[in-house]
């Protein structure tokens, strides 16, 4: 069952498999405890905390479990742990192979670790690896990220012309680095060009904004994959040009391409940010006739801009109709409602998240203390935030801060508010004395006031509406003098109200037939 699908397997499936496989007292045998471990790295979307504890009750792992978790953490968020790892293999006096060298230079490389890469660099010539293609490939993949073009290009001279996958490292390290004209020097001078180095430069143009050349060389290339429609549709998406990647997208289809996760998540990722929820549902639907099912990636992309365009029923229809969730799904959903006015459904929702055991992030905090804030819903606020620290030990940031001074403000409890900025374990940023400025404002709290005008203006902060604000206060208490002097410190200083403006779009994308 696991060798057919361990990518397809749920996490709760594998769990299921693991509980059998202690209650048949078959923990023993290596082969399924391979299989299952491997499974539980492909299965739970980088996170590695159960496949880390199936590994530590295994007395003695082999050399394919050990670089089955350098896979894991080399892939994942944490690939400074892939050398804890390695470290433990060599404990055990395993040998190791090509594979292990492969995952910890893609740990070096993620962490752009030049000084650690040098010593596993060291370690493939020692243990003579350096013939190996693979690892040699990693290596010049790992130096040219890291910035060390002069010894990928040595590497490169020793791989030959004929090894594209040589040529497209040093490309990406080039375009990484910003120097676009280096990458597109050596992409002219690749005599062999394969479908991955057409698309590794198509990507550096569009990473970097530069849209019309990773369109004139997309519709060069010999040959595509889906990668390369991918990368021509994110770059439009990314740089909101909606148009252009439905454009695309139809090209795509037309061709007979079908459409994968990454390229929906890049289409409903631009709706979201551009609010075009008619063309989201569109692409929901398109989506639904090829795949009946709603994997966790597609359904975070759906619930997230459903909610962005502000249809929550749809988002929490899409949500309930999930079979697997994480913090980024309920995330979604809390900041929506509170994005959107229902401050008190969000509260619930997060209340609901944590009876689920799902474990909350910074994130989760961000948006639930947003909606008591704008809600007014102190006492609540309060708890919550207390909540992150003492029970999930997260550090609030300068934006929780911003959350809880602004409730606090909104309430007229502006000498709790002035305590918690008083108490910041780290600098006050502008936004939270500005948020503490505009609460006087409104309350008429003159003395507080003045004391974080005083910071914003310690801090080189001039913006206009700071000097609105506090003029403000001088006007709400008849000080007329305050006001003249605010309004000739900001003639003298030349500085203007900025004016606003906002932007409506008759026009919504739409979507062509095949």
């Amino acid at each position: 069952m696991i060798r057919k699908g361990s990518a397809r397997l749920s996490p709760r499936a594998l769990k299921q498999i693991h509980g059998n496989l202690v209650v048949g007292g078959i923990t023993s045998r290596l082969q399924p405890l391979r299989a299952l471990l491997l499974s539980c790295v492909a299965s739970f979307h980088g996170g590695m905390d159960y496949a880390r504890k199936l590994f530590d009750g295994i007395p003695h792992p082999d050399l394919f479990m050990h670089n089955a978790m350098m896979r894991g953490y080399a892939h994942g968020a944490a690939p400074a742990a892939s050398f804890a790892v390695y470290r433990r293999m060599e404990a055990a006096r395993l040998r190791p192979d090509g594979f292990t060298f492969c995952y910890l230079l893609r740990a070096c490389a993620s962490l752009w670790s030049s000084c650690t890469g040098y010593q596993v660099h060291g370690a493939v010539v020692k243990l003579g690896f350096l013939k190996d293609a693979y690892v040699r490939n990693a290596l010049i993949n790992m130096h040219a990220k890291c910035g060390d073009l002069g010894i990928a290009g040595v590497l490169l001279d020793e791989a030959g012309e004929g090894d594209v996958v040589a040529w497209s490292a040093v490309v990406a390290g080039h375009a990484l680095r910003g120097d676009i004209g280096a990458a597109r020097q050596m992409f002219d001078e690749c005599q062999v060009k394969d479908t991955v180095c057409w698309n590794v430069m198509v990507g550096s143009y569009a990473k970097h904004g530069e849209m019309g050349k990773a369109r004139e060389l997309f519709d060069r290339a010999p040959e595509k994959d889906v990668v390369s429609w991918n990368t021509i549709i994110t770059g439009y998406a990314t740089q909101g040009m909606i148009t252009h990647a439905l454009e695309v997208f139809n090209e795509m289809r037309i061709a007979g391409w079908m459409p994968d996760e990454a390229t929906i998540v890049s289409l409903l990722s631009c709706c979201a940010n551009t609010g075009s929820l008619d063309t989201g549902r569109m692409i929901h639907h398109l989506h639904l006739e090829w795949r009946p099912w709603i994997s966790i990636v597609i359904g975070n992309a759906l619930v997230s801009m459903y909610a962005k365009c502000g249809d929550m029923d749809t988002a929490i229809k899409v949500f309930n109709t999930m079979k697997e969730t994480d913090v980024w799904t309920w995330n979604s959903v809390i900041g929506g409602l509170a994005l959107h006015g229902q401050a008190e459904q969000s509260v619930q929702f997060f209340k609901k998240m944590l009876q689920q055991r799902i474990f909350p992030n910074e994130i989760s905090f961000l948006c639930v203390l947003g909606a008591c804030s704008h809600a007014g819903l102190v006492e609540d606020g309060e708890k919550i935030f207390y909540l992150m620290k003492d029970r999930y030990g997260i550090e609030p940031n300068a934006r929780h801060y911003s959350c809880i001074v602004d409730m606090l403000g909104r309430a007229g409890l502006l000498d709790e508010a002035f305590v918690i900025v008083s108490n910041m374990r780290c600098e006050p940023s502008a936004v939270i004395w500005r948020t503490l400025l505009g609460a006087c404002r409104t309350h008429g709290n003159m003395t507080l006031g003045k004391l974080a005008r005083e910071k914003l203006l310690n801090m080189n902060e001039d913006a206009s509406g700071d000097y609105v604000l506090l003029s403000g206060i001088y006007a709400s208490s008849g000080e007329w003098l305050g006001v003249e002097t605010e309004r000739s410190l900001m003639d003298r200083r030349g500085i203007r109200k900025v004016v606003a403006c906002a932007q409506i779009d008759h026009n919504p994308d739409g979507l062509s037939a095949p």
